[in-house]
C-alpha cells in the first residue's frame, strides 16, 4: 500500500469514477463529541427514547421513557 502525506490544508478530496483505489482519509486530533458523556443502551426496547440522567451523569435508553409511557400517563 501506498502512504502519502500532504503538509496543506485541503478540503476536497477527489476519486474519479473508474478508479480501483482505496481512499482512507483520516484527520488528527480528537474524534466524536466535544463533550465526554456515555451512551447506555443495553436495556433499550422498542420505541425507546433517549432521555439523560443526571445522577449518573449518561444518556440512557430504556423502558422507562418509551413513546407509549410518555402517552399513557407521563409525567409532563
Amino acid at each position: 500500500m501506498t502512504s502519502v502525506n500532504i503538509t496543506t490544508t485541503k478540503n476536497t478530496v477527489t476519486v474519479n469514477e473508474g478508479d480501483s483505489t482505496v481512499v482512507t482519509v483520516a484527520t488528527q486530533g480528537p474524534q466524536g463529541p466535544a463533550f465526554d458523556i456515555e451512551l447506555v443502551h443495553t436495556d433499550k426496547v422498542d420505541n425507546s427514547i433517549m432521555y439523560y440522567d443526571a445522577t449518573s451523569g449518561k444518556l440512557k435508553l430504556d423502558s422507562t421513557t418509551t413513546k407509549s409511557t410518555l402517552l399513557d400517563g407521563g409525567n409532563f
